[in-house]
């Protein structure tokens, strides 16, 4: 048996296609539990399109939490997280099911940009195409994957424990927590799921806050941890000079060389963001981040 559980905020038409997707795949969920996270609004009739949907709610902000309501009353042996925002492609859950038959205790896919118009990328789809959503490197390297594709087994999940609350980033922490316990996260290309791109640079900020902000966390608990957090800072500005080979040669980029040039054009602009969030929470904020963890649930 498979449940899907779906993290979800305030994006109810997102919601509805995530949902269609997964109605339409070769292999459809015993059951999909979609949980709010304190919407303006509850979702209820979108998820009473389908019928083997259930809507639950849960209160204390952040996905992590959400996750952890869905799997309080899964059922299913397997669980695959996908988030509100997403489509699955249609062999998702057969492909996810298939590795898990062969023995896999948790699995991680590909995480593709769902392109407003087919190839014609506009400037934050080409620069996500290719600097987002890095799964086979977070497996391989960091030993995590994101939530938003992940398949595991149920008693995997009970014995690596909860998802992480707001103040950490979820993702990586439970990734973490589950190879050091010697659990294998093996990366699984064709489980693909497709996420649209930040619609404008404001979501984006939101998004390296919360990094930001979770990883000043953990650099400032080390030995000389500010001034390596102080030098990566500086590092940052320079550093898409340094990936113009990686967008010429990226075969995720859709479009040509301008599509390319509008990534590159991306590219320096987030880092330029990012290098003055880090040094300004270096120079002004305390140790817990000053509170840029938390924008990320705020509106544009």
């Amino acid at each position: 048996m498979i449940t899907v559980i779906v993290p979800h905020l305030n994006q109810p038409e997102k919601l509805e296609l995530c949902l269609k997707s997964l109605a339409s795949g070769s292999l459809i969920a015993d059951e999909i539990i979609v949980v709010d996270n304190g919407s303006e609004s509850m979702p209820r009739s979108v998820c009473d399109n389908y019928p083997n949907v259930e809507l639950m709610q849960e209160l204390e902000p952040g996905p992590g939490p959400a996750r952890n309501r869905g799997i309080s009353v899964a059922k299913g042996e397997i669980l695959a997280f996908i988030d509100a925002d997403c489509v699955a492609d249609p062999a998702w859950l057969q492909s996810a099911r298939m590795r898990i038959a062969q023995g896999a205790e948790i699995l991680g896919g590909d995480v593709r940009i769902l392109h407003r118009v087919s190839g014609q990328p506009d400037i934050w789809e080409a620069y996500e195409s290719e600097f987002a959503y890095r799964m086979e490197h977070y497996i391989r390297q960091q030993g995590f994957t994101g939530t938003g594709n992940l398949v595991v087994r149920a008693t995997v999940m009970a014995e690596v424990g909860p998802f992480a609350g707001i103040g950490m980033a979820e993702d990586r922490d439970w990734g973490q927590r589950a190879t050091s316990l010697g659990h294998k996260i093996d990366w699984v290309p064709e489980m693909v799921v497709y996420h649209p791109a930040r619609e404008d640079f404001s979501e984006l900020a939101r998004k390296w806050d919360r990094h930001v902000a979770h990883d000043f966390v953990l650099f400032a608990a080390r030995p000389m941890g500010r001034l390596k957090w102080a030098t990566r800072s500086l590092l940052m500005i320079a550093s898409p000079f340094a990936s113009i080979p990686r967008i010429m040669r990226s075969k995720r980029i859709e479009g040509g060389g301008f599509s390319k040039l509008k990534a590159f054009m991306g590219l320096i602009r987030v880092r330029l963001y990012r290098a003055r969030r880090m040094l300004g929470v270096l120079l002004f904020a305390d140790k817990t981040g000053g509170g840029l963890e938390n924008r990320w649930r705020e509106k544009p």
